[in-house]
């Protein structure tokens, strides 16, 4: 697998001659110029995960991708006559021979109601587990972790013990756009204490590929 970083939340997976696109934001506006997509998988509807007029450029550049989302995103998209595949908690859908699987459905609280939207962690493959704006344990073994590690719904730790449960071989850095620094304050922290438990972290900047 492998896997480059757009910026933020937007990456593209690369994995079994199927690629994927991940949460085209309004933090990123190199994807618009991506091609070679197969499909674009979308979280939830926050802006910085879901923008409309990026997912239209995507779409016209590449008009044989699939967008797979959950319902609340669906219902956007329908608006703009945007087709998609619904994989919300508890459903799958594949792209070629790639399963992705959807779980969980509750975004992180960041304060009494404020942002609470339907969130959808996606399981790419049976080993990249891409959680959304959630800690969500999906219920299956995940060897990698796109681990959140920046958000006003979360703490370090909260990320730390979120990846300690789940027990990944190896994790990057997702939703940390307004850090910009592959060496920010939380991206050294998580990398210390992952490395103890003997999870690889591997930060990502801009435009950085890994394999995996």
């Amino acid at each position: 697998m492998k896997i480059t970083k757009i910026g933020h939340c937007c990456f593209l997976i690369e994995e079994n001659g199927v690629t994927l696109l991940t949460d085209p934001g309004a933090f990123t506006t190199a994807q618009n110029a991506v091609t070679g997509v197969d499909a674009v998988l979308i979280t939830h509807e926050h802006r910085d995960h879901f923008h409309i007029e990026s997912v239209k450029t995507i779409l016209k550049n590449n008009p044989r991708a699939v967008v797979i989302t959950n319902t609340s995103v669906g219902a956007l998209l329908k608006k703009d006559n945007i087709e998609h595949v619904q994989v919300g908690q508890g459903e799958e859908t594949r792209v070629n021979d790639l399963a992705i699987s959807g779980h969980g459905k509750d975004h992180e609280v960041i304060f009494e109601s404020y942002g609470l939207v339907e969130n959808t962690g996606y399981m790419i493959g049976d080993r990249l587990y891409f959680p959304g704006d959630a800690f969500h344990h999906p219920g299956k073994p995940v060897e990698i972790l796109g681990l959140p590690v920046y958000a006003p719904w979360m703490r370090i730790s909260d990320a730390l013990n979120y990846a300690f449960a789940l027990k990944p071989k190896a994790a990057f850095p997702i939703h940390d756009g307004p850090i910009k620094s592959e060496m920010a304050f939380g991206t050294m922290i998580a990398q210390h204490f992952l490395t103890e438990k003997d999870i690889q972290f591997i930060p990502m900047k801009e435009g950085d590929s890994q394999e995996f």
